[in-house]
């Protein structure tokens, strides 16, 4: 049953990156010497990419249970969640980091098809996308080369597509270097009723090949997407899959046409290791076996050979097992939509999976001995502390002199591009295809899709702050978790779950695993106080640059993609000032912490410091009654303070109506800090003032620490009686910073 001459399976399976131990385990469930093709499959679906060997002993302590959870943690191809009136939320986030980084643009494009293939599957019509990208030194040709690139594969296939796009976030970072970070999130709304789920079972039902023919692009990917990046990576572009939108958009149709029959027993895309991993996962799902005959799997290329066939990670393919007898009706569908849908087998009583190529049996293996789960293995790798974290916990922020120009060190931070608009990106995504997005006319913290024929929104958003986590990764990514709630709660919808994207180092370095293992256990218990509990992600290790010579582990950055419900969409609250005489309070009180901040970092150069002040149950107590205010009606405009810090947030909530500020800061703390520092758990609101007595009620009754800042007023930055600028030569900086570093040589 093996392909290949002079075939020696250790020295085979250690070449597809199977470890010694890994191998004796496989020849223990076979009970005989694998055959390359076996040796293939099992390499697929026990790397990191597909096991989460290295990161599910970890994941398992993450909260995954809640009162709207219809789905938990690894048991869909998405998180579902309920949302009332009959109606569940789809939603996910997956990375596409290492194909992005040789192919810029087809990795991109093919994450955003991957992850909303994984929300159609489950029976539900995407409605939005956000993305969270990655990028080293902004001076750098290849970080604008990378970024041209992915931002085009993103418009490109996302706009052809036809789902909006209504939020995300862009950072630059050298640990970023060569290792870009492209995280895709879609979201997806189905009747609680038609959902689909990624099962086989019933012997003797047919199994069905679905959408584009398989060809040979993305072969090994899963195990691409489970090393380390080297010079030699441009070699494996043939790992990185080549995508079509349009076709997407057809077997999205269908796919959902097929929803409405009572055909399908189960559904899953083809992504990471292609039929392999569908025929395997699904199978075990449903303890049972399949027989897959291969030469009927439609190709693109002749001659492919089984192992081709079984691992390509070709676009737009579904395995789909139907209920016997319903075949025609199926194939109809398919027909109808011009796509490809081919009985490629049949459900068996199992254990084993059974692959034939012109009746030849060419490989088989237990089902379950292949998933995480089941035989996959899991590992608990070594972690310490690195020696940076002590230096980090010894800086004293008194040693930073406070510059002579306020205003100067205002206009160097919102002209720096992780702060400033990120319009060149924006601009070349469609934010308005189907009529959904409510946040475009009304820019809020997160982005909200209205829910047709209900008076409620969905409201979304991505978020993580990678050097908050670097300083100190439980309390890092707590805040990760607790920002994109915050934004969500300004927004004026009550957060309901997450999904993450765990982007870090090689596990086997005790240094990177440190940080997996603290942001592990920061977004737990901050999942745990928010009550939104984990509904799937993706973990991607093994992300790293060359930095004067040194291979260094990207910024640890463990996105948070978060939804929540608006349950009233007069509830929906802007972060813009829509008038002059509102006025302006700081919920949480002002602070001088300048830790970590984006001030501390690019002005004054300093690399290593605490993250900033964070205190979870405060951020709680906060938020609650913020989303009171909200619903109250009390609140004409609501703006978390994050990156770039209170002046930046000001003049945010200012810029989209050119209306100015003029506030007053007071306090014995250094007025840099109050004004550039990123200490968490506080907010902008503003409040008309027949309504500021009812405000300060209830701030003082729940004991909540706010300050009046000020009023709107003007057309210009007025602080503490100085003038920081006119709104509009603020907004050319601010505007056109990521345009100035596109263009320059």
């Amino acid at each position: 049953m093996s392909e290949i001459a002079n075939y020696d399976p250790l020295e085979t399976a250690e070449k597809l990156g199977l470890l010694k131990e890994e191998y004796e385990q496989i020849v223990d469930y076979l009970g005989r010497t694998p055959n390359f093709t076996e040796l293939s499959v099992y390499s697929v679906m026990w790397s990191e990419h597909c096991s989460y060997k290295n990161s599910i002993k970890w994941l398992k302590t993450l909260p995954k249970e809640g009162p709207a959870i219809l789905a938990e943690a690894g048991e869909e191809n998405a998180g579902l969640v309920d949302i009332g009136d009959g109606l569940a939320c789809a939603f996910k986030i997956e990375s596409h980091n290492h194909p992005s980084a040789i192919e810029p643009y087809q990795g991109a494009a093919t994450g955003v098809g991957g992850i909303n293939r994984d929300i159609f599957t489950m029976g539900a019509r995407p409605i939005a996308q956000l993305n969270s990208l990655r990028f080293g030194d902004p001076k750098s040709e290849r970080t604008k080369w990378l970024l041209k690139g992915v931002v085009k594969g993103i418009g490109d296939y996302g706009n052809s597509f036809g789902i909006p796009v209504l939020g995300g976030e862009v950072f630059f970072d050298a640990s970023y270097n060569q290792n870009p970070l492209v995280n895709a999130m879609s979201v997806g709304i189905v009747k609680t009723d038609r959902t689909i789920s990624a099962i086989a079972e019933g012997v003797g039902n047919p199994v069905f090949i679905v959408g584009s023919s398989t060809g040979k692009d993305g072969i090994h990917g899963a195990t691409f997407a489970s090393g380390d990046l080297t010079d030699d990576s441009a070699d494996d572009l043939p790992s990185v899959q080549v995508g079509d939108p349009f076709q997407e958009k057809l077997l999205l149709e269908a796919s959902l046409e097929l929803a409405e029959t009572d055909c399908v027993v189960g559904m899953q895309d083809m992504g990471a290791a292609g039929i392999t991993c569908s025929t395997s996962e699904m199978s075990a799902k449903g303890r049972c076996g399949m027989d897959i005959h291969l030469d009927k799997v439609p190709t693109r290329q002749e001659n492919m050979l089984p192992f081709e066939i079984l691992l390509s990670e070709s676009q737009e393919r579904m395995l789909v097992v139907v209920h016997k007898g319903k075949e025609d009706e199926v194939l109809r569908i398919f027909e109808k939509w011009d796509l490809n849908c081919v009985q490629i087998g049949e459900v068996t009583a199992g254990p084993d999976l059974r692959y034939f190529m012109h009746g030849e049996l060419v490989a088989q293996a237990p089902a379950d001995s292949l998933v995480l789960g089941g035989g996959a293995p899991v590992y608990e790798r070594e972690y310490k502390e690195p020696a940076y974290y002590a230096k980090a916990k010894a800086f004293d922020q008194n040693t930073v002199e406070v510059p002579a120009d306020l205003k100067e060190v205002g206009r160097f931070i919102l002209g720096h591009v992780n702060v400033a608009s990120k319009r060149w990106v924006t601009d070349q995504y469609d934010s308005m295809v189907g009529t959904l997005n409510m946040s475009t006319n009304k820019p809020s913290d997160a982005g909200v899709a209205n829910i047709k024929g209900s008076n409620k929104a969905i409201a979304m958003t991505v978020d993580c702050n990678a050097r908050y986590v670097f300083a100190d990764p439980e309390e890092g990514c707590a805040m990760a978790v607790a920002e994109a709630a915050r934004n969500l709660v300004c927004t004026g919808a009550q957060p309901s779950a997450i999904t993450n994207c765990l982007n870090f180092g090689n596990p086997y370095s005790p240094e990177a695993y440190w940080q997996f293992v603290g942001a592990i256990k920061g977004m737990g218990k901050a999942c745990r106080t928010f009550k939104t509990p984990v509904t799937g992600g993706n973990v991607s290790f093994y992300n790293q640059s060359t930095i004067d010579g040194k291979t260094v582990p990207v910024l640890p950055t463990p996105t948070i993609g978060m939804i929540g419900l608006i349950d009233d969409k007069q509830h929906i609250t802007s972060l813009a000032l829509d008038k002059e005489g509102l006025t302006l309070i700081l919920l949480g009180g002002h602070s001088d912490d300048m830790g970590s901040s984006q001030y501390l970092i690019h002005y004054h150069k300093v690399e290593l410091s605490p993250a900033p002040a964070f205190d979870l149950d405060a951020e709680l107590k906060m938020q609650q009654g913020l989303l009171d205010l909200i619903r109250s009606g009390l609140v004409a405009a609501a703006h978390d303070v994050a990156d770039g810090g209170l002046f930046t947030s000001l003049f945010e909530m200012g810029r989209v109506n050119g209306i100015g500020v003029d506030v007053k800061i007071e306090g014995d703390g250094r007025l840099d800090c109050y004004l550039f520092g990123e200490a968490q758990g506080r907010v902008i609101i503003a409040v008309e003032n027949e309504k500021l007595n009812k405000v300060e009620e209830k701030l003082n009754a729940s004991q909540q620490p706010y300050a009046v800042l000020g009023s709107s007023q003007g057309d210009a930055m007025i602080i503490n009686g100085e003038d920081f600028g006119r709104i509009s030569a603020l907004d050319e900086l601010f505007n056109n910073a990521l345009h100035k570093m596109m263009a320059s040589n």
